[in-house]
């Protein structure tokens, strides 16, 4: 077999993975949303990093507990979960310059403190005033805002 023939043959290979790898990639999005309550969130996986550390994904609530999957992954679990009662609201701010080239256009950065320590997601305003209410929403005796 000629040389060209096999480059070919190994184009159209890779050329097929990366078409399964993104038609698998929609499945799994649409699988996530398909009860809806699903959002556009990121989560600041290294806060060490100044302005970086950011991982894109989509959280969804689930009862008293807030999920979130990396939007790129395969995975039909959530990498992340937080219960809404070790939830406490702490602030929020604008993304620096070096975050908005990581963040989805127009999130702002909240940061909320846990058992675990501090977390940090950015949210659109819409799913923030959403992510508020969630917590404010919380059974009587619950943490609160």
């Amino acid at each position: 077999m000629p040389i060209w023939e096999w480059l070919l043959e190994s184009a159209a290979g890779v050329l097929v993975l990366v078409l399964l790898l993104g038609i698998a990639l929609i499945v799994r999005r649409r699988w996530l949303t398909r009860n809806g309550g699903t959002f556009e969130v990121s989560f600041r996986a290294r806060s060490s990093e100044s302005g970086g550390g950011w991982l894109l994904g989509v959280g969804r609530y689930a009862g008293d507990t807030l999920e979130w999957f990396r939007i790129f992954s395969l995975s039909p679990r959530p990498k992340r979960i937080w219960q809404r009662s070790t939830l406490t609201y702490v602030d929020r701010r604008e993304p620096e310059r070096s975050e908005q080239m990581s963040l989805y256009p127009g999130h702002v950065i909240i940061r909320c403190e846990t058992p675990a320590g501090a977390v940090e997601l950015a949210l659109g305003p819409s799913s923030l005033m959403g992510f508020q209410s969630w917590l404010e929403g919380a059974p009587p005796g619950a943490q609160h805002l």
